[in-house]
């Protein structure tokens, strides 16, 4: 579980870089769409570890509370980007 919550969270940080750098409206919001889909599987990782691994509550809500936030601020990108192309 911590490899595949490696690779989603460092992918975030990759599709992100990438929209940056985008070429067209449509290649932005692609980039930030496929970011929100890696950052939600990072959060099922993270609730997993929590669940079913036994790594405590405390330890992961700082985490959580990141990637909630991250989420929000993803979609809410890609919400306004679709608004104005």
């Amino acid at each position: 579980m911590g490899h595949q919550l490696l690779r989603s969270a460092t992918s975030v940080a990759a599709q992100t870089r990438e929209a940056s750098r985008a070429r067209s409206s449509a290649e932005f919001i692609a980039k930030i769409e496929g970011a929100l889909q890696e950052a939600d599987e990072s959060q099922l990782w993270l609730e997993l570890l929590r669940d079913d691994r036994g790594i405590t509550s405390a330890e992961l809500a700082p985490l959580l509370s990141e990637t909630d936030e991250l989420i929000a601020i993803l979609t809410t990108i890609a919400t306004k980007s679709k608004r104005n192309p």
